[in-house]
């Protein structure tokens, strides 16, 4: 079994070689599992030395120059070999039980696909409701949060993989479609909550209160309009750091 780690990123050099460590040391930890692997990362048009230190780290990098974050996503997707893909985010940090339970999910052979849930530090009262909140529905609804997708290789490439006309929630839509192709499969989408997933809090360092709330509230007004216009997601593209 090979197993391509894919990970998209924008300027990300403060973060991106923790990001890499912390892939790496948890793959180590579940080396019993025999499985190999290829990490490859996506520079999604940086400024900066995301794709210098990425490469020094040993990961693969490949180049897009759409700022888009399913783009990214889908040119990662494009060249990579494995047989199972998981998605990462790049100021996230693995650790070994959450790889474990991937691999194990991988070695049932009952699932289609997975998500996870997350942990944010060092957050206000406030964003802590927010996750909250949003880990009931992800678990509920089976939705997988951007910060982390595991998909079969072939069902991915099947069902269309990432719908590029989104700039935002990409991820809940392809939650989605493989569900439908498990069910017609006989195959689980689950979300795994065990270990979850160390995301960074830094847009609740970068942006007030005001403005994130302002953001939920136009996708709540008008979901598809903002989610098909980057101009109205600054939180996920004005390239603050």
């Amino acid at each position: 079994m090979h197993i391509s780690f894919i990970i998209p990123a924008f300027n990300e050099e403060q973060l991106i070689e923790q990001c890499l460590h912390s892939l790496a040391d948890s793959i180590a930890d579940n080396q019993a599992y025999g499985y190999t692997h290829e990490i490859i990362v996506v520079d999604n048009n940086s400024t900066d030395k995301t794709a210098q230190l990425a490469a020094r780290a040993g990961a693969k990098v490949v180049f897009e120059p759409v700022n888009h974050i399913a783009r990214a996503r889908a040119a990662g997707a494009n060249v990579a070999q494995g047989d199972w893909l998981v998605f990462m985010d790049a100021d996230c940090l693995m650790n070994p039980g959450l790889t474990r339970d991937i691999f194990e999910l991988i070695k049932q052979g009952k699932h289609i696909g997975a998500g996870s849930t997350l942990y944010m530090p060092d957050q206000p009262w406030w964003a802590e409701v927010l996750l909250r909140i949003w880990t009931v529905l992800s678990v509920l609804l089976g939705w997988a949060a951007g910060a982390l997708i595991v998909c079969n290789a072939a069902a991915f490439r099947e069902v269309g993989g990432f719908n590029l006309t989104l700039y935002a929630a990409e991820e809940i839509e392809l939650s989605q479609k493989l569900k439908q192709y498990g069910r017609k499969h006989k195959l689980k989408f689950t979300v795994l909550s065990s270990h979850p997933l160390e995301t960074s809090s830094r847009k609740t360092r970068l942006y007030s209160s005001g403005e994130i709330f302002g953001q939920f509230v136009r996708l709540i007004l008008s979901p598809l309009g903002s989610l098909r216009n980057k101009k109205k997601l600054p939180m996920w593209y004005d390239g603050r750091r």
